[in-house]
């Protein structure tokens, strides 16, 4: 398994942002993170690369601790503002991702993708669109070659069309050389078209996780499942 979660939690203070997490992600799976704000998504992912260090609980990434995975570079990461160095040039930034990556860092795909999505190597990262610097910073994520993509819902700021750009370039990145991806999102909607599997998360619990094709074989058959499980968990909160 590329990732393993076994009762994993965090509190903040009193407040527990996640609960009870048990999950295992396989080798080449794109599994879409889906939940409504607040529910613990970006701690959950935070928790699998290292950000942060569980209260409860364990988290093996690539059969090792997340620190050893990330530091290895088999784990590429995006937050959710897709972060990257307005000051700095396209180039710049490969550069500097080459810099970090020495031993895994693909050049050759790096400078294809930017030729492909036409981003000049001298434009500055502070002058691009936020889908460019969406897929700037994805670029750099992907050029480490990583067994294992997370993605902290890089895609909410974007317009519908520069979010199908983003997330077609993601599956087809991760279909190319295998890369098994946790992408957080708070659409629905992007998951039929994207993953393999859905993990929800409401209230800091997982609710459901399962392979997209066993929960419906129309995208309106899986919203359908997600929203009627959103909705227990709404009615369970409040004691309905």
């Amino acid at each position: 398994m590329i990732l393993e979660t076994e009762a994993l939690a965090k509190r903040y203070r009193r407040r527990w942002a996640l609960r009870d997490c048990t999950l295992t992600v396989p080798e080449g799976a794109i599994v879409g993170l889906v939940g409504p704000n607040g529910a613990g998504k970006t701690t959950l992912l935070q928790l699998i690369v290292g950000l942060l260090s569980p209260t409860a609980g364990a988290v093996r990434v690539l059969d090792g601790t997340p620190d050893a995975a990330v530091r290895s570079g088999r784990v590429g990461f995006v937050a959710q503002d897709a972060p990257t160095y307005a000051g700095l040039t396209v180039a710049e930034h490969l550069s500097l991702g080459a810099g970090l990556n020495p031993h895994r860092w693909d050049a050759a795909a790096a400078k294809e993708r930017m030729e492909r999505l036409t981003l000049s190597p001298q434009q500055k990262a502070g002058r691009l669109s936020g889908g460019q610097r969406a897929q700037l910073a994805l670029t750099l994520a992907l050029s480490k070659r990583p067994d294992l993509l997370v993605l902290d819902e890089p895609v909410a700021s974007l317009d519908p069309l520069a979010r199908r750009a983003f997330l077609d370039e993601t599956v087809t990145a991760a279909a190319a050389t295998g890369t098994a991806v946790v992408l957080s999102t708070h659409l629905v909607a992007d998951l039929a078209h994207t993953c393999t599997h859905v993990v929800l998360v409401a209230g800091g619990r997982i609710r459901l996780a399962a392979p997209i094709a066993d929960l419906g074989s129309t995208p309106a058959e899986l919203e359908r499942t997600v929203l009627d499980e959103l909705g227990r968990a709404a009615d369970e909160r409040h004691g309905r």
